[in-house]
């Protein structure tokens, strides 16, 4: 079979084709790949076509099956081990020491700081009062509570960032 005679056959059902991968694969670039390697498959069988009684069939079995085997390689290549169902969900040992020596540090930081602050710290975020009791009890003005308060979580802040960049920059 000349090519001119390929071309006359193909061009017959080229369109099925094409419209069976899209169906399968959705994509129209990967239809139009499947669709170019069916007929590159059928070039090769060339002369193998002529004994054919069905050419079209031929071609649309071809193409299910190209497609199924493509959607099955993508399958496969998105199948990810995962062993989430057996890790033990309560925290690592690293994390949890790592937390207890964070704490440590934040207890030293809180220690050294001026009594007011340390006592504003104590009230509002360790015994949760509103800024309406620590005011009663310290016979201060809230807004004054609210200042003391900024000033020793920034205090904490930049030490506990002083202690975890030790060694980085």
């Amino acid at each position: 079979m000349n090519q001119i005679e390929f071309l006359q056959i193909t061009a017959s059902f080229k369109d099925k084709v094409f419209r069976l991968a899209k169906r399968l694969l959705i994509s129209t670039e990967e239809a139009e790949d499947a669709t170019q390697e069916i007929l590159v498959k059928l070039w090769s069988k060339n002369e193998s076509l002529v004994a054919i009684n069905n050419v079209e069939a031929f071609a649309m079995t071809m193409t299910k099956n190209y497609c199924l085997d493509q959607l099955k390689s993508r399958r496969a290549g998105n199948v990810k081990i995962s062993h989430d169902n057996f890790t033990d969900k309560s925290a690592r040992l690293d994390k949890i020491l790592e937390d207890g020596d964070s704490l440590n540090w934040v207890e030293k930081i809180i220690n050294q700081l001026p009594e007011q602050q340390k006592l504003i710290i104590q009230m509002r975020d360790i015994e949760q009062y509103d800024f309406e009791e620590i005011a009663k009890i310290l016979e201060m003005n809230e807004t004054a509570i609210r200042v003391a308060l900024s000033r020793a979580r920034k205090t904490i802040r930049e030490n506990m960032s002083k202690i975890h960049r030790y060694g980085i920059e």
